[in-house]
């Protein structure tokens, strides 16, 4: 079955280029019925028939077809004869059992609760105001605690996300070598932590989240081989952060929040530090100018979702000296994700 191609893509009109956009969400939605029936899964061994992914999946066979059919439309899956489809490279990335997979990211950002606040955009760009708390009645978090198996595909979201930060960190920052002790604050399931301490063996960390969250670390912490040399915290970030490291990272925490509750985060975490100790931020960095559209629009998400914001470099330096941090530098890790050093003053 024909494909569009790359250069059939490039070479499309502008009306069809931006008909496109417009039905963008059509896409996102297609990825996440695909991730929620598993369908990149079941084609891992090679070609199945609708019928037969009908009968593994429980769903109607005939739409099940105008599905896979619209995938293979945007290069997703192909169709190897009729009826007959298998998975691209593309859509591999839908897999469970990828460490870079993107399936858990389809379930999170085509859920009903997310794609449905940014059907209240207007709402965002008119008030400044989340429009998840508009639509939902409460904040994200707070929704998240009262739906756990959402809050479950967010958790399972943020620690993919975390692992495909670890190379670019690992291979960008040279100076691990010199840290005793890191102190990853929200870190999740310790997926950052685990691959840093993997790397550097005279290394000591401390992972410290929520207490919901960090329940979850012993596996990832232990699978590492690294769960004797890193002490497991729960608490709120937003309260006390805990003493005895000589740096700390934070990995994709401050976008979630507006500067007033950033500073807040930055302050427990230099009050943690000893003087000189240091303070990493691993986030989306917005250039000055010529910004992906990947950091701008996860700006526009944190403007719907949360009271958050992607920052500038001199935007992070405002927030490091409000909470007494001198920022150092800054360092590109590839096409997204940015560190951002300070030091305690």
């Amino acid at each position: 079955m024909a494909q569009t191609t790359s250069a059939e893509t490039a070479a499309l009109p502008p009306y069809v280029e931006l008909l496109r956009m417009v039905n963008g969400f059509w896409v996102s939605q297609a990825l996440y019925v695909a991730a929620t029936l598993g369908v990149a899964d079941l084609l891992r061994d090679g070609v199945r028939t609708t019928d037969d992914l009908a009968r593994r999946t429980g769903a109607h066979a005939p739409s099940l077809y105008r599905l896979l059919r619209a995938l293979t439309s945007v290069g997703v899956l192909a169709e190897e004869s009729p009826g007959q489809f298998t998975v691209t490279p593309l859509g591999t990335y839908l897999r469970s059992d990828r460490p870079d997979s993107l399936r858990e990211m389809a379930l999170v950002f085509g859920s009903p609760y997310l794609w449905t606040a940014w059907g209240n955009l207007l709402h965002s760009v008119q008030t400044g105001e989340p429009a998840f708390d508009h639509l939902h009645g409460q904040g994200f978090f707070a929704y998240l605690g009262g739906h756990p198996a959402e809050a479950d595909h967010f958790n399972q979201f943020c620690a993919q996300a975390a692992a495909g930060r670890v190379e670019p960190l690992l291979a960008g920052y040279d100076d691990f070598a010199s840290i005793k002790v890191l102190l990853d604050v929200g870190g999740g399931y310790g997926a950052i932590l685990a691959a840093v301490l993997r790397a550097h063996a005279a290394m000591r960390g401390i992972l410290f989240d929520a207490p919901h969250v960090v329940a979850g670390a012993p596996p990832v912490l232990e699978a590492a081989g690294v769960a004797n040399r890193c002490t497991v915290v729960g608490g709120d970030f937003f309260v006390e952060v805990p003493a005895g490291a000589d740096a700390c990272v934070l990995a994709s925490i401050l976008h979630d929040w507006d500067d007033e509750r950033a500073v807040t985060i930055l302050r427990n975490c230099q009050r943690a530090l000893p003087v000189g100790g240091r303070l990493l931020v691993l986030e989306h960095v917005v250039p000055e100018q010529h910004i992906s559209p990947e950091t701008a629009f996860m700006d526009l998400n944190m403007q719907v979702v949360l009271p958050g914001k992607e920052r500038t470099v001199g935007e992070f330096r405002q927030l490091f000296e409000a909470a007494g941090f001198r920022l150092t530098r800054a360092l590109p890790l590839g096409p997204i994700a940015g560190l951002v050093e300070g030091s305690k003053l």
